[in-house]
C-alpha cells in the first residue's frame, strides 16, 4: 500500500500535467482568434477566423474540464486550497468562456445584427485567456497556507507578477492562432496573419525571458532549483531547445525559399510547451507552492485507483475523438467551406 500511495500521486499529477497541456494547445489558438479579432475588422475575414475552429472549438475545452475535475477527484485537499486562492479570477474566467462559447453559436444566427456577439466573442476570449495567465501567476508566486488550509486574503493574487503573466498568456495564444491561420486559410487571411505572428512572437519571447529573468530573482527555490550544480547541466537543454523552437518558428515565418505553412504553427506549440515544461521543472513536486507536495494532498489511494479506472477508459476515447475530427477536418478552408 505505501508503493501504492507514492506512485499514484505521481500518476494523476502526469495526468493532470497532459490535461493542461493539451487544452494550452487546443484551446490556445481557439481562444487567441477572439484576441486578433479586433485586428480583422471584416466580416468576412472574422466569419473565415471562426470557420477555421468551428468543428474544435468546444472539443478544446474537454481538457479543461477533465484538468478541474482530475484535481477534484485526485487531490482534494489541494481542490480546497487552491479554490479559494483564485476564486474571483478563475469565475470571471468561466464567465467569460460563457459569453465566448454563446457567442460562437448566436454570431451566425443574428446577423447582419450580430456586432455585439462580436464584441461578446472578443471579449470573452481576451477575459479568458487573461484570467488563465493571472491564475497561473497566482500560483506560481505561492499560495498562503496554514494547517492544511488557505490562509490568505481574497486578492493575493492581485500582484504585478499574476498580471504580467496575464499579458503574457494573452500574447502567447495570439501568436497560436496567427501561425493556425497560416496552417489553415489561403490567401489575403493567411498573409495577414503572417504579417501579425513575427511581431507576435518577438513580444512571446520577451515575456519567457521577463518571467525567465523574474521567477528565479523573486523566488529562491527556484534560482536554486535551475542555478546550482549539477541542475545548471541538466536544465541547460530546456533554455537551448526554446531558441532552437523559437529560430524555427521565425524561420518558417519570414523563409520565401523554404516556406512551409505548417512550420510556423508546429513551433509555436514548441515553444508553448518548453515553457510550460519550464514551469513544470521549477516547482514539482509542488502542487501548490511552496508548501505542498502531490503527496500532502493526495486522495485516499482506493478513491484515486477507482478514478484512474475510468480515466484510463475514457482517455482513449476523447483522444481517439480528438484525433478523428482534426485528421477528418485537416487542410485548408476553402472558398464556401464553414459553419451552417
Amino acid at each position: 500500500m505505501e508503493d501504492i500511495s507514492y506512485w499514484l500521486p505521481l500518476v494523476w499529477a502526469g495526468l493532470l500535467a497532459a490535461a493542461v497541456a493539451l487544452y494550452i494547445v487546443l484551446d490556445g489558438f481557439d481562444l487567441g482568434l477572439g484576441i486578433l479579432f479586433p485586428l480583422a475588422p471584416a466580416e468576412e475575414r472574422r466569419d473565415t477566423m471562426m470557420n477555421t475552429v468551428a468543428p474544435f472549438w468546444d472539443g478544446n475545452e474537454t481538457w479543461l474540464v477533465l484538468g478541474g475535475g482530475g484535481l477534484f477527484v485526485a487531490f482534494p485537499k489541494a481542490y480546497a486550497i487552491i479554490m479559494p486562492a483564485i476564486y474571483i479570477p478563475l469565475i470571471v474566467m468561466l464567465l467569460a468562456l460563457v459569453f465566448r462559447g454563446v457567442a460562437f453559436e448566436f454570431r451566425w444566427v443574428s446577423k447582419p445584427k450580430h456586432a455585439f456577439w462580436d464584441l461578446a466573442f472578443m471579449g470573452g476570449s481576451i477575459v479568458a485567456s487573461f484570467m488563465q495567465g493571472v491564475i497561473l501567476g497566482a500560483l506560481l508566486q505561492g499560495v498562503n497556507v496554514k494547517n492544511g488550509a488557505f490562509a490568505g486574503g481574497t486578492f493575493d493574487w492581485l500582484t504585478p507578477f499574476a498580471l504580467f503573466c496575464g499579458v503574457c498568456v494573452v500574447i502567447g495564444y495570439a501568436l497560436l492562432a496567427a501561425t493556425w491561420l497560416i496552417l489553415k486559410t489561403e490567401g489575403d487571411t493567411a498573409q495577414w496573419a503572417r504579417s501579425l505572428a513575427t511581431p507576435l512572437l518577438m513580444a512571446m519571447l520577451l515575456c519567457l525571458l521577463v518571467v525567465s529573468l523574474w521567477t528565479p530573482l523573486s523566488i529562491p527555490r527556484i534560482a536554486e532549483r535551475w542555478f546550482t550544480m549539477p541542475n545548471l547541466l541538466w536544465l541547460s537543454p530546456i533554455p537551448l531547445l526554446t531558441t532552437y523552437a523559437a529560430y524555427r518558428c521565425w524561420h518558417g515565418l519570414e523563409s520565401i525559399t523554404h516556406r512551409n505553412d505548417s512550420d510556423p504553427f508546429i513551433w509555436a506549440v514548441v515553444l508553448f510547451m518548453l515553457a510550460y515544461i519550464g514551469l513544470l521543472i521549477s516547482n514539482v513536486p509542488f502542487i501548490i507552492p511552496p508548501a505542498l507536495t502531490v503527496w500532502d494532498v493526495a486522495g485516499h489511494p482506493s478513491a484515486q485507483i477507482f478514478s484512474l479506472v475510468g480515466a484510463v477508459i475514457m482517455l482513449p476515447v476523447i483522444l481517439g475523438y480528438t484525433a478523428f475530427v482534426y485528421w477528418t477536418f485537416r487542410g485548408k478552408l476553402k472558398a464556401g467551406e464553414g459553419y451552417h
